[in-house]
């Protein structure tokens, strides 16, 4: 199952996400012109229509343009905002450590039940 994860809700007062952890996550669902069905995490909406529980496997940023980037982890929000002292809230490659600089403005989560 895949999550889409706004940057702008998380940095409210979303929690870390890492590949492996094991999640609980609200979501809100949307259905496309197109027929698709998204699936979203939500902090603030006012009724929650599903929980995606399971095994974070994959996490990858997409920026504006489209492009996706494969990352780590997503900072709690309060590091994304630049606010957390012991974490600066930067994204990295899961494999390598190399920083991305690059954040996008949403991020994509699978969770495997």
């Amino acid at each position: 199952m895949t999550v889409e994860v706004d940057v702008l809700d998380h940095m409210c007062c979303g929690e870390t996400i890492e590949r492996g952890d094991r999640v609980d996550l609200a979501c809100t669902r949307r259905q496309d012109p197109d027929g698709r069905v998204r699936v979203t995490a939500t902090h603030h909406a006012s009724r929650v229509e599903t929980w995606v529980r399971g095994r974070v496997v994959d996490i990858v940023s997409v920026a504006e343009d489209g492009s996706a980037r494969p990352v780590l982890r997503i900072p709690e929000g309060r590091a994304l905002r630049g606010l957390d002292e012991d974490d600066d809230g930067h994204l990295e490659a899961p494999w390598t450590g190399e920083l991305v600089q690059d954040r996008g403005r949403t991020f994509v989560v699978t969770v495997r039940r």
